[in-house]
């Protein structure tokens, strides 16, 4: 997300770190950096201007340049700043108890009708069970996905085939949603390739007609100025009450997103980070400035974990760890979880400083095309075999690797893996953080939590670190080992 406005504006403050000592001087030279990066990122020029104001007017303060360390007091005050352009931010619907009404409205290909299937998604986590309103009568196309969105979250989705007057489906849709107690109600509106009359005549009739609570405009984040200037014209003539950006995880520069608040005075609510339903979050200021200056977003990353860890089924599993139960079945359900699309991509670009640049030497297709493999080694197993590995012999090892479309090998390394693991990971369960941490060296110690496959680096028993002589001679005898039980599995010449 925003790489080049990232890696433009963090460069900028890694020069000033690099200075023996800071002066005025230097410190415009930074300063100019990130203005250019601004730029380049497609943010408007009187917000950069009033952004750099502020940012330089503080900066050259002798309560910088006369700090201990003056770089990171810079990146604090551009921290803040950031904060204070895209903020603040109330990201609630502040529901009433009587019916709800959103309108979504935007410019045709926006992603407007994803979007309401990723607000519908976001409303039900929050046991808000909303209704759609089909009102786009322009696109056939754009009924139908509604309809498809609603059946895969499980809601109502009002449309009536052949309508021509879209005020009059949202207030039978209003009516209907009352007859049946639903407390919310979105409507998905036209859109059209560009701003015309004819469009903003319909949204404003609907607006008077049938009176949202709320009107959110979705807008493409990779359209640049392009959506701030519709954001203008959206919000002169609907009032809008909140921004939905979407599509931030494509090669957005960043510009948008920085330029809507200033320009329009229009809140960000929430931000579209991908393709799939639950690529909706709500917008947070501190958390977007912290992703730019890669000072990570913790908020962000533990909202991200939650979707991996649900609280009954992790209870769940602690009392089958507690009672020796862990199966492969189980292990299974932990990495279907990391694997769903694009999860472990968002989640690192959450973490900041050296451990996001780690993190991202491991790409995230293939840590997903593995989690995908290993599912796929034990769904060619039979339920018998997921919970007793022992009935596993080497004829049934070969028929599972076919059938996993896999080397015998990666079906014998699984399967290894997860009787080493299995005893410290049920020795886990119950256990207190000391408890936890001893297990975790004994994993480390057997080179379970090594993510090359080198081994381990632990000499078992001791706390200490092999020698590089001491790993090579490990790393021959496991060649040795694979060599000698790729022989046994071969099949016998008759």
């Amino acid at each position: 997300m925003f790489d080049s406005l990232q890696e433009g504006i963090q460069s900028a403050l890694k020069t000033l770190r690099g200075k023996g000592k800071l002066t005025e001087a230097n410190m415009r030279e930074g300063l100019a950096l990130v203005e250019r990066s601004l730029l380049e990122a497609d943010v408007s020029y009187p917000v950069v201007q009033d952004f750099m104001t502020r940012v330089t007017e503080k900066a050259l303060g002798k309560r910088v340049l006369l700090s201990l360390d003056p770089s990171k007091q810079l990146i604090g005050i551009v921290h803040e700043e950031l904060v204070h352009l895209l903020g603040p931010v109330d990201p609630t619907l502040h529901l009433k108890r009587e019916i709800n009404i959103l309108m979504l409205c935007g410019l045709q290909g926006s992603g407007k009708t994803t979007t309401c299937g990723k607000l519908s998604r976001l409303l039900l986590e929050n046991n808000v069970r909303p209704m759609l309103v089909a009102a786009d009568l322009q696109r056939p196309a754009a009924i139908q996905q509604l309809h498809v969105l609603g059946d895969q979250l499980g809601i109502p989705v009002y449309s009536e085939p052949g309508a021509k007057d879209p005020v009059a489906v949202c207030q039978n849709a209003v009516r209907k949603a009352k007859e049946q107690g639903i407390k919310l109600v979105i409507l998905d509106t036209a859109g059209r390739l560009a701003i015309d009359q004819e469009l903003m005549d319909e949204l404003v009739r609907i607006d008077k007609r049938v009176q949202p609570d709320q009107v959110l405009l979705v807008v493409d984040g990779m359209t640049g100025q392009d959506a701030v200037n519709s954001a203008q014209a959206f919000n002169a003539a609907l009032e809008l009450d909140g921004v939905i950006m979407t599509k931030l995880d494509g090669d957005a520069r960043g510009g948008a997103l920085l330029s809507v608040k200033h320009v329009t005075g229009v809140p960000i609510k929430f931000i579209g980070t991908g393709e799939h339903l639950d690529a909706l979050e709500p917008f947070r200021p501190e958390g977007m400035a912290g992703r730019i200056l890669n000072l990570g977003d913790m908020v962000g990353l533990y909202h991200e974990a939650r979707k991996i860890v649900d609280a009954k089924e992790q209870a769940e599993l602690e009392q089958k760890l507690a009672q020796g139960q862990f199966t492969l079945d189980d292990f299974k359900g932990q990495l279907e979880k990391m694997a769903q699309p694009g999860l472990v991509q968002r989640m690192l670009g959450l973490i900041g400083g050296p451990m996001k640049e780690l993190n991202q030497m491991l790409q995230s297709e293939e840590a997903e095309g593995s989690i995908g493999r290993t599912v796929g080694i034990i769904n060619s197993m039979t339920p018998q075999e997921r919970r007793n590995t022992k009935l596993i012999d080497p004829s049934r090892r070969s028929r599972i690797a076919r059938g996993a479309g896999v080397p015998p090998q990666a079906v014998n390394q699984l399967i290894k893996d997860y009787e080493r693991m299995k005893p410290v990971m049920e020795k886990m369960a119950g256990m207190g953080a000391g408890g936890r941490m001893q297990a975790i060296r004994e994993l480390q110690e057997g080179g379970m939590l090594d993510p090359g496959g080198r081994g381990p680096r632990i000499k078992k028993g001791t706390g200490k670190r092999l020698s590089t002589k001491e790993r090579a001679k490990m790393k021959k005898q496991r060649e040795k080992d694979q060599r000698r039980r790729r022989r046994e599995e071969r099949p016998q010449q008759p």
